[in-house]
């Protein structure tokens, strides 16, 4: 069953499952709610698919959040975005009946980055997450606490977008807030390989 309320405030897609496990998909720059729902169903076949769509256009691609430049982001609007989609998740929680001790997050690019934000600003939202192709969002100061939480990042080594040092950045961050954080490296590029899903 494939299903979406307009009264949680961002067009999206749920796929209800049979397990406790909810996967919350978040789209790159250009995807849409629909992106991300083979994969999470190939990765968790039984889980349920929570997948929004970023609200922001960017010359008509949709994004979760602005940036001024490539790989410069605005940050005011990522705070709110970030605090929007949270609050998403935890109202598509009650709407859906879904357990919050079981929403994992997989992202990719774009959607990787403002899970990471998530990570950083509503550490109790996410247990688990699969960053592919993320970098560090921004310096929270403080760090959250991430004890118990997993995180499996995954970068290209020769990622046009997202330089290694910055993914490296991300997961160094996250590993010294108390998360468990596995990182990945593909030799190639910015798209998805077999490889890295085979790590999901």
């Amino acid at each position: 069953m494939i299903a979406s309320s307009d009264d949680l405030r961002f067009v999206h897609r749920y796929v209800k499952g049979s397990s406790p496990t909810t996967l919350l998909l978040l789209h790159g720059t250009g995807g849409d709610e629909n992106d991300l729902l083979p994969l999470g169903r190939q990765v968790l076949p039984e889980a349920h698919l929570l997948s929004p769509r970023g609200k922001v256009l960017e010359n008509g691609m949709p994004r979760f959040f602005k940036r001024l430049a490539m790989g410069v982001f605005d940050m005011e609007d990522l705070t709110q975005q970030t605090h929007a989609l949270a609050d998403f998740v935890e109202q598509a929680a009650d709407h859906y009946r879904l357990d919050r001790d079981e929403i994992v997050a997989l992202g990719y690019s774009n959607g990787a980055n403002i899970a990471a934000s998530l990570l950083l600003l509503h550490p109790n939202l996410l247990r688990r997450a699969a960053l592919l192709h993320a970098m560090l969002p921004f310096d929270p100061g403080e760090f959250p606490d991430l004890g118990g939480t997993l995180v499996l990042l995954t970068g290209g080594r020769q990622d046009p977008y997202i330089a290694a040092e910055q993914t490296q950045a991300l997961a160094d961050l996250l590993g010294r807030a108390g998360a468990d954080v596995t990182l990945e490296w593909q030799p190639g590029g910015h798209q998805l390989t077999h490889q890295e899903i085979e790590t999901l």
